[in-house]
């Protein structure tokens, strides 16, 4: 346990009333033990799985409103329950349709380990040893985010054959439907709010995902998946374009922004997309 949970204060949260439920898988029940008692101290109801099957059973059954998942697990690692949850979810009828969240919990720090946990799909990540009460302001920043309410009012928001509505969640490219995880929406969503200015990875960070600090890495994996899925070539983009040594730009009418390849050569130069 001492290697991958510091142990602490609780976060100091009155539960008044289930703030929601989480799914907890991880093989170490020490670990789960641990988790699961800091989430219901927090108001969470918890439920909790030790392996991949057993953690699809029990998303199918209790429904939760997030998982926080281990990626080493025996049988049928996290990156392959996380692929599963993400295909086995229905898409949910009416204006919310919601994919469920997940939040990966990595026994090492290698940023690959990392990387693979955001490209499957998981919202974020925890890398042990870690703290509970971390953990816990994690899981919060995420539903948060996941419930955050957008004015039904609110017009849709198009470019560059991009149709977006915040308030349905639901975006489209040339007509076709995108499937986007939570936090490609919500970056796709800002960058068409602030189309024509330069967002840097700290900025981002601070109004997409709500945090004041974190692996920058995060943000430069979003974008490229999100890229994956918006632009003709992800290895040209011309709608999310890197600015050297300053962030991204959201550009709705493609256009000429210097020699061939500059983004991939960015990319290799300073640690971003």
């Amino acid at each position: 346990m001492a290697n991958s949970i510091e142990t602490g204060s609780g976060p100091g949260l009155a539960p008044g009333g289930v703030a929601g439920r989480v799914l907890v898988v991880d093989d170490d029940p020490t670990v789960s033990e641990v988790v699961a008692g800091y989430l219901e101290r927090a108001g969470f109801a918890v439920h909790r799985a030790e392996d991949g099957p057993a953690a699809l059973e029990a998303a199918a059954r209790h429904r939760p409103d997030l998982v926080v998942l281990d990626l080493m697990l025996p049988g049928m690692d996290g990156l392959e329950v996380c692929r599963r949850l993400r295909a086995s979810r229905p898409r949910a009828s009416g204006s919310r349709a919601r994919t469920l969240p997940v939040v990966m919990l990595t026994a090492r720090g290698e940023e690959e380990d990392r990387i693979l946990g955001l490209e499957v799909g998981a919202d974020d990540y925890v890398t042990k040893p870690f703290s509970p009460r971390e953990l816990v302001l994690r899981v919060m920043s995420v539903l948060r985010r996941v419930s955050s309410t957008v004015p039904e009012t609110e017009p849709e928001l198009a470019a560059g054959g991009l149709s977006v509505d915040p308030a349905a969640r639901r975006a489209t490219k040339d007509g076709a439907e995108l499937a986007l995880t939570l936090r490609e929406f919500d970056l796709l969503v800002y960058f068409l709010r602030h189309s024509g200015q330069v967002c840097d990875r700290e900025r981002l960070m601070r109004d997409v995902w709500g945090w004041d600090f974190g692996d920058l890495s995060t943000v430069t994996v979003h974008v490229r998946r999100l890229r994956a899925k918006i632009e003709g070539d992800p290895a040209d983009p011309q709608l999310i374009r890197t600015v050297w040594g300053a962030g991204y730009r959201f550009e709705g009418r493609p256009g000429p922004s210097g020699p061939p390849g500059a983004a991939r050569r960015t990319e290799a130069g300073d640690g971003r997309a």
